[in-house]
């Protein structure tokens, strides 16, 4: 009864509550009898910052409005502009190397190979680098400069009444990037309970991977002022429904969280474009590996037919034929084309894979994209892409981590259905109201 008394009084769990007294006594006591000759200009003007930024009142409407800027510069201001100009860029190189190749009178069927597959597969990803190189400069920023820390120490007053500890926020947090290391993270949560908790949950953040083809859908389908808003709400919904599936699923309490904030300091150029060099390059080195191989692959399974002949019509190809069997699947969703269901499974090796493989079948016209989406299909392709399992190298990590073959795949499949059952249910609730 007192112990429900005290959290009642105080707005604070037992846990929080105990150590808010420990630390109140304690800073009462030192103010009485420690004396401090010199107070560094850095932590006073740290402690200045942190009276607004970590506030009780201002703490979430800071971050929130501070990743709302950061979105919109990423999103419909610089990195658009950029983004609108390395697409410039790779179609100029592509014409260029289609005028090259047919002026050396090179075979067909090669020429087909090196500027409808190779190229338009790998230039249709490097197009959205510059997205991904702004988003990650600015989030970089905010590293360097010490919030980052704090986003976790804000974030700790919220997820305990959900059952998660600051800390589980910080691999959740890591997830925007990527998800490999985001669940490798979870090694630093004590609580086992905790761990395997974000390690299920933390696939469900919006990896770097899917920026692309969030990109892709929302410049087509969105007007420009509207895409910031749009891929908010799709980082929003990925949050809410991890927390909804941790309510409903994962019980108990969480494990207390101490941190040490360190003192606000300006952003070191050096390690601002290490990261972002580092971000660039593994994105390039994926361009390059994974999606050279599968833009390969899928070129081929599209162009030749079930006896090697080449196909007059892409729906007479080998790719049409293994697209068609799942092709039903996604029919529900709205979205029963072929050409769609190859795309997400390829999305299996590389999110990625999804935006150059619809370029592709699209032959390399992403602008026709609209004759497979309506907007609010589109909608409908974008809650199943953020949902799904996000690659094989996750689960790969996932297997690895919880040291079991069988919760690997399972939480793959898990996933899948989970992303078919809101995807369709997104779209009944389109339906009535009127927006299918």
């Amino acid at each position: 009864q007192i112990v429900s008394v005290m959290e009642k009084d105080s707005g604070l769990d037992r846990e929080a509550a105990l150590a808010n007294m420990r630390f109140s006594f304690l800073e009462n006591l030192c103010s009485t009898t420690v004396v401090r000759p010199h107070e560094s200009k850095e932590h006073k003007r740290s402690m200045a910052i942190d009276r607004f930024l970590t506030g009780k009142y201002t703490a979430i409407p800071c971050f929130a409005g501070i990743m709302g800027l950061i979105f919109i510069m990423t999103f419909s201001w610089i990195g658009a502009w950029l983004s609108d100009g390395m697409t410039v860029l790779v179609d100029a190189c592509i014409s260029w190397l289609d005028a090259g190749l047919s002026a050396l009178q090179i075979n067909p069927v090669v020429h087909s190979l090196v500027v409808d597959g190779i190229a338009n597969g790998v230039g249709s990803v490097l197009s959205f680098l510059p997205t991904i190189v702004t988003l990650f400069f600015f989030l970089s920023i905010l590293e360097d400069t010490g919030y980052m820390a704090r986003v976790a120490f804000i974030m700790d007053r919220p997820l305990p009444k959900l059952g998660l500890s600051g800390r589980s926020f910080v691999p959740m947090l890591v997830g925007f990037g990527c998800s490999v290391p985001a669940i490798m993270a979870t090694r630093t949560l004590s609580s086992e309970r905790d761990r395997r908790m974000t390690i299920l949950l933390t696939p469900f953040m919006s990896c770097s991977a899917k920026l692309p083809i969030y990109t892709m859908m929302i410049s087509a389908f969105f007007p420009r002022q509207y895409r910031a808003l749009a891929m908010i709400g799709l980082y929003l919904f990925g949050i809410l429904y991890a927390v909804i599936l941790k309510v409903s699923r994962f019980k108990g309490e969480p494990v207390p969280f101490v941190m040490e904030l360190p003192n606000y300091r300006l952003p070191s150029a050096k390690s601002v474009v290490h990261l972002i060099w580092e971000k660039a390059k593994g994105f390039i080195q994926k361009a390059f590996t994974i999606i050279f191989a599968a833009s390969i692959v899928i070129w081929f399974l599209q162009t030749f037919d079930a006896r090697f002949n080449v196909v007059s019509m892409p729906e007479s190809s080998l790719l049409a034929a293994l697209g068609s069997i799942f092709a039903p699947l996604f029919a529900p969703l709205g979205f029963a084309d072929w050409r769609v269901s190859t795309a997400l499974i390829t999305g299996f090796t590389a999110k990625e894979s999804v935006v150059s493989t619809l370029t592709l079948l699209l032959g390399g016209e992403v602008s026709s994209i609209g004759t497979l989406f309506t907007p609010f299909t589109a909608v409908v392709f974008l809650v199943f892409v953020l949902l799904y399992t996000p690659c094989v190298a996750a689960i790969a990590t996932v297997k690895r981590e919880m040291g079991s073959t069988r919760a690997a795949i399972m939480t793959a499949l898990t996933q899948c259905v989970i992303a078919w059952l809101i995807a369709f249910a997104v779209r009944c609730v389109g339906l009535a109201f009127g927006l299918a």
